[in-house]
């Protein structure tokens, strides 16, 4: 029989290898030809701001993603208290009690107003989901920033969700204010229907400032601390807890107070659930505007800033 060599074949000295480094090289791509191999690839160049047709496409196709995100967050808020989620309805009243034993009855700020208790109730529940949005808002993109440098996709989505997220923790409060408004002496009126709309105006309002501060906090990490002092401040101008026009009459004065967006939205909410408010179209006229204004100015101010979140 006979046997299989397992020794290594030795090259004889006549033999030669072959010499890789003597083969020709293809020549480098171009930035064209790279740019076009990329785009094939469905690849896309990192830190550049997309063109807004595209950018919209891209939130319309994270749409899921938003949602995801603020239900996750809506539930894991107050998870960790023993009353859980009961806590959005029971901090806003301790507000209405709190607010109504200082302003209603030592400070009497309820001149002007028929239904005072019903009044402060809308404006603490009101103030409180467009206050909770903003400051929230402000810190979307630095509070997520691990998730900015991880993965792409369209940073307004980082606003969207938080906005969101405020307005599904609020959802109990709201519907605990549908329940107490008529304990208070208010009747039924179809104009209740409105407060539904009333909600989406203040959300798109919301999100617009959100937009906007998101931006200026991420390239300014320190004006974070200053979003907190100008809500503080817009509580006690904007007419949480007295009439403006009682307090401040007709004037110019008046009417900016009245018609800034955080005290406008909480006119319609009164507007829309109580019998001493008419409806006025001013006021929804006004609503609108800012809210036209703020969501679309806010997101194209967001998205010329695409490129460099994260990049700090």
């Amino acid at each position: 029989m006979s046997s299989v060599s397992t020794e290594p074949e030795i090259l004889s000295p006549t033999e030669t290898l072959v010499d890789v480094t003597s083969m020709p090289t293809p020549p480098p791509l171009s930035p064209e030809e790279c740019a076009e191999l990329a785009r094939s690839a469905g690849l896309s160049e990192l830190g550049v701001r997309p063109h807004r047709r595209h950018y919209l496409r891209e939130i319309w196709e994270f749409r899921h993603l938003v949602w995801h995100l603020s239900s996750a967050q809506a539930y894991a808020t107050n998870q960790n208290n023993h009353l859980g989620q009961l806590w959005a309805v029971i901090n806003p009243l301790l507000l209405v009690g709190s607010y109504y034993l200082i302003f209603g009855l030592l400070l009497k700020t309820r001149g002007g107003t028929e239904n005072y208790i019903a009044f402060l109730t809308v404006g603490i529940f009101v103030f409180g989901y467009s206050a909770s949005a903003i400051i929230a808002g402000a810190r979307a993109v630095t509070a997520n920033i691990g998730l900015v440098r991880a993965l792409r996709f369209p940073r307004a989505i980082l606003p969207m969700s938080v906005t969101l997220t405020q307005l599904l923790v609020s959802l109990p409060a709201f519907g605990v204010l549908l329940v107490m408004i008529p304990l208070t002496g208010e009747p039924f009126s179809w104009h209740w229907l409105l407060f539904g709309p009333a909600l989406v105006l203040q959300t798109v309002i919301n999100l617009g400032i959100a937009f906007f501060l998101a931006r200026i906090v991420n390239a300014a990490r320190d004006t974070a601390n200053l979003v907190p002092v100008v809500i503080r401040l817009a509580r006690y101008v904007s007419g949480v807890f007295f009439s403006i026009t009682h307090y401040a009459g007709h004037g110019l004065v008046s009417m900016l107070l009245l018609y800034q967006p955080l005290a406008v939205t909480m006119t319609i909410g009164r507007e829309a659930l109580m019998d001493q408010y008419p409806l006025t179209w001013s006021s929804w006229a006004a609503a609108g505007i800012w809210a036209v204004v703020l969501g679309a100015g806010g997101l194209v101010f967001f998205w010329r800033g695409e490129g460099r979140y994260g990049s700090d």
